[in-house]
């Protein structure tokens, strides 16, 4: 871990950060999309309109961080720090990023484009997905209990393969429960 601590500074528009530890920190329109973050920590930070889309995050700390109208396709969330690990999106795109194994306990999405995620082996109890598209999302061992996917939409899973227990759906999301056995709903 770096000595280097950043506190209540504000970003503006960089495109790469020295290594560091991060916080109370924002981030607003960064392009450090494709850049190496791995060993940083952020704590309590917010990115606001950033790129970090196919950025190395190996050993990268996420402490209750805020991400709002961010592009992040392709981030392995996995190859993060798992201590404390805790994020929060809005308005952002995580399309095939990768939450494998990943501890997502009262996390939120809200508005966020999940296309290809991988969840498989995470824990998702209690997160909320409020108008999320999770088209494609894999759901594989996961545990989803108290999951509020009410608002959620193009989700497709295994009723047999996932902890399910206590999460929530709407009739709306029936389709998406039934699709892999082959059952129609209309």
């Amino acid at each position: 871990m770096s000595t280097n601590v950043i506190y209540d500074k504000k970003f503006t528009s960089i495109h790469l950060l020295p290594k560091g530890d991060y916080e109370n920190c924002s981030f607003t329109r960064c392009k450090m999309g494709g850049t190496d973050l791995s060993g940083i920590s952020f704590s309590e930070c917010t990115f606001v309109e950033t790129d970090l889309s196919g950025t190395r995050l190996m050993g990268t700390a996420f402490r209750d961080v805020h991400f709002e109208d961010c592009k992040m396709m392709g981030l392995k969330f996995n190859h993060c720090d798992p201590f404390l690990f805790s994020v929060k999106c809005s308005h952002c795109s995580l399309n095939f990023a990768s939450f494998f194994q990943c501890d997502l306990t009262r996390s939120c999405f809200k508005d966020c484009r999940l296309i290809d995620v991988d969840f498989a082996e995470a824990d998702l109890t209690e997160v909320r997905l409020d108008q999320c598209d999770l088209q494609g999302a894999q759901f594989e061992n996961t545990v989803l209990r108290k999951c509020d996917f009410r608002t959620a939409y193009n989700v497709s899973l295994s009723l047999e393969m996932n902890d399910l227990k206590g999460a929530r759906f709407t009739l709306d999301g029936l389709p998406g429960l039934l699709a892999p056995y082959g059952i129609e709903v209309e």
